[in-house]
């Protein structure tokens, strides 16, 4: 067939007055270009078919993983091999007077073939990948950076391919050749090569996860994570900005991870009070009786007096003086009725830690630090229920004849010096 095609441009070529040597030229460059077109309307029917059949039941399936397939082009980029296919299996035909040209042409088409196999992989690479997305462990295992580290590698294989193919050499021998340029190719891709290890010791040992919580200052990073990539983390701040932080980062520094306080159930909440030491003293019956009128303390109280009656009478206690044995305190027992509080309160964690305790007395009286965990997790939640416990207990520590300690203010000091006038 391509010699009668050839010997008809021939006779063409003559009749237009062409010397012999240009008529030759001209036939079988006119027989190549029907060899593309024919290539290239093949490739149409083709694509033409498959559309029409198995793309079409592709969207009638119910399966998602041939439309991740369909999504990512892999069926689209597999068809660019049939006009590479045709032209290489019968340029010799067209071209057979002209060894130099198939040489050229079979390159080229080779390049084609390794460029067209590069995007074919990645294509099925990034189908894995969010297959991969749709399955449970991807929340707890992001394998995007390592995804990259393979694109990255296909495309570098491939492209030392192509440059092999168009220099004629053997890709051992040019790799052989590139041996002198690691140094510059390892300072080259020195952030990817970080971000890889720094992606699979992140992955490996579980440090992040796309949506958690991480606190890193360093970076100005507070808030969710949102992607984890080759070179790159992105996190999400509470006020809506976007932080991007270098993943290997995530290794070489120190950040925090919220992670465990979210699987807890709980949040912690760690705040104190300066009571004033001069309102701390002992309890009389007076006090004991109105204390005693508090519902969640009345249990308290009275088991805690049996108690101190039971030790007083064992080691014959002179009751004449508060001093002696064993007494309950105002203090005490503010303490015990806090804990009550919050041991009753809907809103705190039961399961985990709860004390009311003191901290070191300083100039500013005695600090008593509350701490429990909330079961609100939720930012303003949780702030709302630490506000409306301190408010609760800023409002009750009169009732115990305790006060709070606070450096006096402009207007405190004006009213004692009224006072003191007053006086004079």
């Amino acid at each position: 067939m391509f010699e009668n095609l050839i010997s008809a441009f021939y006779r063409i070529a003559l009749t237009l007055h062409l010397s012999e040597g240009n008529a030759a030229i001209a036939s079988e460059s006119a027989t190549f270009l029907v060899l593309f077109l024919t290539a290239l309307v093949l490739y149409f029917l083709a694509w033409f078919i498959i559309k029409h059949t198995l793309i079409a039941y592709i969207h009638k399936s119910e399966n998602n993983y041939d439309d991740v397939l369909l999504k990512n082009r892999v069926i689209n980029r597999a068809s660019y091999f049939v006009p590479s296919f045709i032209i290489s299996k019968f340029a010799p035909y067209a071209l057979p007077s002209f060894p130099d040209a198939f040489d050229f042409v079979q390159k080229t088409i080779d390049v084609y073939v390794v460029f067209v196999w590069m995007i074919l992989i990645s294509s099925v690479v990034s189908s894995l990948y969010d297959i991969y997305n749709t399955q449970e462990i991807s929340k707890n295992k992001p394998i995007k950076g390592v995804i990259q580290i393979i694109k990255l590698i296909i495309y570098l294989v491939g492209g030392l391919m192509i440059i092999a193919t168009i220099a004629g050499l053997g890709l051992g021998n040019l790799v052989i050749g590139l041996g002198t340029f690691t140094a510059l190719l390892i300072l080259i891709f020195k952030d990817p090569i970080l971000g890889f290890v720094g992606g699979l010791q992140l992955s490996l040992n579980d440090m992040v996860r796309l949506g958690d919580w991480i606190s890193m200052p360093k970076y100005g990073a507070d808030g969710d994570v949102l992607e984890i990539t080759l070179t790159t983390v992105k996190v999400q701040n509470w006020d809506k900005t976007i932080t991007t932080i270098p993943t290997y980062a995530l290794v070489s520094d120190s950040f925090t991870n919220w992670r465990g306080m979210s699987e807890s159930g709980g949040r912690r909440v760690k705040r104190s009070l300066n009571i004033d030491m001069e309102s701390v003293r002992f309890c009389t019956p007076e006090m004991l009786n109105k204390y005693s009128k508090f519902q969640i303390l009345a249990p308290y109280i009275q088991q805690k007096e049996k108690e101190i009656e039971s030790y007083n009478l064992e080691n014959k206690i002179d009751n004449s003086s508060l001093v002696n044995g064993r007494r309950q305190t105002n203090l005490g027992i503010f303490r015990a009725y806090l804990k009550a509080f919050l041991m009753s309160h809907p809103n705190v964690n039961k399961e985990m830690t709860l004390l009311v305790r003191h901290l070191h007395p300083t100039e500013k009286g005695i600090p008593i630090e509350v701490y429990f965990f909330s079961n609100k997790q939720e930012w303003a939640e949780y702030e709302d229920l630490q506000s409306d416990v301190f408010d609760h207990v800023l409002a009750i520590i009169p009732h115990f004849d305790l006060k709070v300690f606070q450096v006096p203010s402009g207007s405190s000091i004006e009213q004692a010096l009224i006072v003191l006038k007053e006086k004079v």
